[in-house]
This record gives structure tokens, sequence and C-alpha cells, in this order.
């Protein structure tokens, strides 16, 4: 791990009235970005060849005497492959332009978490050192953070000749670098049939199912509680709640978008949905439920804080299930921006409008803090 000290002495080389935001040009870099122009910085995206035209034309910004009036992304760098950006070359591109990089999920996924972990000599808005807990399987993942926090989760089951109820098996796609090869299943019967279907259409490994996690398969609705924790606050609570969304999945919305008469006719390669999200809603809870939530935020920051140093800094997604007694079970951590915050791109969400009363995005959220960082002299205390 990169001691943050170095980071720190990166960014004492920079120009605080010339910081530019930078994110991977995937997966929530748009919220990332027009949260970046809306707080009045310009933005870096880095992308990649063949998929770089939501960048680097169709949003691309226009400034007319530096205000802009169309689009959200200034300038970009677009490379063979996504991972070029460690070159030192390329780092140092990054460095010279003063750009405080904003990690998601495509960034750790296409860079690996070990380069951006040791060599990615940029500094990062956020918690470096907590970007390898949402790897599943590893001795510290986010089970282990939530089981030391004290926070529900469904319970895991040991092997498949376990299975009693209805479990979900959790395992990396095959094919699909970001998704999910995630199957269903009520008994050991059921595991073998679909697991040995998903096997010959090559969804899924034998590797990844031997690692898979199965537990128990909490009934009821998904809210991604999309949450902010700021640690340069003075005045107010450090935890806010900006926004809740929920996930469009393929082809699971298919599947329950067809009665059931049609459902039980599937064809083998039909009957097992995948669970590949392609798009995302925004939601709002019940009031009554609102305190579950901040509860369950604050034993998260608590325990990053013992066990992560310095703990969580700015955006993090806590993904959630509510059964039918309106309990709440996190079933997964996102320790950065989340991956459904593009619902908040522009109009910002219930939650955090209310809050700050004006329209607050995660994305805009990320760039106030760092332009009140740099108003306070504390850049140092978000960096990593």
């Amino acid at each position: 791990m990169i001691d943050r000290k170095e980071i720190i002495e990166v960014l004492a080389g920079y120009d605080p009235a010339k910081i530019k935001i930078g994110v991977l040009a995937s997966h929530s870099a748009l919220d990332v970005c027009d949260g970046a122009v809306e707080e009045g910085f310009e933005t870096h995206a880095v992308c990649q060849n063949g998929r770089d035209k939501t960048y680097t034309t169709y949003f691309r910004a226009q400034r007319e005497n530096g205000k802009p009036v169309r689009g959200i992304v200034d300038t970009v760098d677009v490379y063979s492959k996504f991972n070029e950006i460690l070159k030192p070359e390329n780092q140092k591109k990054l460095t010279d332009d003063n750009v405080i990089f904003i990690p998601n999920r495509s960034f750790t996924s296409y860079c690996g978490i070990g380069e951006i972990e040791s060599n990615f000599r940029v500094p990062l808005f956020g918690s470096r050192n907590m970007l390898r807990t949402e790897e599943r399987g590893l001795e510290q993942d986010y089970y282990w953070l939530l089981e030391k926090a004290g926070m529900p989760f469904p319970e895991k089951i040991g092997s498949p000749e376990d299975i009693d109820c209805l479990v979900m098996v959790k395992l990396p796609h095959a094919v699909k670098k970001l998704e999910r090869g995630f199957f269903s299943a009520a008994s050991y019967d059921e595991y073998k049939e679909k697991s040995g279907s998903l096997l010959k259409q090559g969804v899924i490994t034998y590797d990844a199912l031997s690692s898979a996690r199965i537990e128990r398969y909490i009934v009821g609705p998904v809210f991604n509680l999309d949450m902010f924790y700021s640690p340069i606050e003075e005045d107010m609570n450090k935890i806010e709640l900006l926004g809740v969304d929920w996930r469009f999945e393929t082809s699971l919305d298919g599947h329950v978008r067809l009665p059931a008469p049609q459902q039980i006719t599937l064809n083998e390669e039909q009957v097992t949905p995948e669970y590949t999200v392609c798009g995302h809603n925004s939601a709002t809870l019940r009031e009554s439920l609102l305190e579950n939530v901040f509860e369950l935020a604050e034993k998260f920051v608590k325990a990053s804080e013992k066990y992560y140093d310095p703990g969580i800094i700015g955006p993090f997604c806590l993904q959630t299930c509510v059964d039918k007694d309106l309990n709440f079970y996190v079933y997964d951590v996102a320790p950065r921006v989340g991956g459904g915050t593009n619902v908040h791109v522009s109009v910002g969400h219930p939650y955090g409008n209310t809050l700050w009363r004006k329209s607050m995005s995660t994305g805009r959220r990320v760039a106030m803090e760092i332009r009140r960082a740099i108003g306070m002299g504390k850049l140092d205390k978000i960096i990593t």
C-alpha cells in the first residue's frame, strides 16, 4: 500500500486554484463529472478506445468564457485499454494537470486493486485501503467488516449439501468482467441442476463455483443506500444519506414480466435468469425506516475507522434487502461511489436535496467536499 504521506506530498505540488476532477470513463463517471461542473471544477475522463464516444463526443463540455454551457467532460485521455492509466507517464499527465481522481468499480476492476494500492501515485478522493474489501472471499472482505461492525447480513450456508431453504449462490460471471454469475436454489438437487446448466453455457466456471458464497435468500425489496461521510465536517453530523436507488437486472427483470405459464415454458438457456445490471431507478423509504439506515451507517463508519485507518471517506453504498418484518440485511458494500448514482445526475435526490437545500447528487457532494477542503486547508484529510 502506498504510504498516505507520499500521496500528500504529491498533493502539496498541486495548485489549489487549478484542481481538476478525474474519473475512469465508465460506471458512475457522468455523475462525478456533472457534480464537478456544478461545483465549478473542470473534469477529466480516462477512456478506453471503442467505448469512449459517450465522453469524447456526446457529453463533451462546451464553455464560453470559462462558463459551461453544454456537456460535462472537459478533457479526455483515450487509451487502448483502461489500465494504461497506470503507466508512469500517464500518471504524470494527471498530476501535472492537478487531477484528484475519484475511484469507481470500473477503475478497481479494469486496473486491478493491487496496482491501485501500490503503484497509482495520483491523489484519490476516498479510502484507497478499503477498495479491496468488496472482493468477496478475501479474509477481510466486507462480510468480515460487517460482522465486526455488528451489522445484519444474510446467513452463510456452509456447503451446497446444507441447502434447506431458498438461497442465493454468489460468484462472478465467467465472461462479463464486472458482472455476476449468481443463481438461486432451494435444494441441493436444484443447486446441481442449475450450476450444471450454467457451467455448460459458459456463464460460470468450476473454480468460481468451488469458492462461491451461498447465503439464505432474503425475500423482500432491495435498496441501495447512497451514503456519504465527511471527515472535515465541523458543525453538523458527519454522516449523510444522499439517495436510494435500485437496479434493473437482465434477464431477471425480463422473467418477472412474464406470466407464470410462460416462465415454465422457457428452455434451458432461458430458464435461469442472469443478474447483469443494466440500469437503475430512484426510490425513497418510509420515514420510520430512516433511523435504521443511519444506525447501519454509523456502525459501518465506526468499524471502518477501527480496522481501516483513517476509515471511510466520502461516498459509500450499503446494498440492502428488507424482509417482511422491515429488518434490513446488508448483502453488498461499495466503499466508493455506488453504481446507481447516475439517477441523481442534474436533479439530485430528495434526501440530498432536502439536506443541502439545493440539487445534490453524489457526484456534486464529492466535488463540494473537495471544494470545502480546499477552502479549509484540509485537502490532506480527504485524500489517500
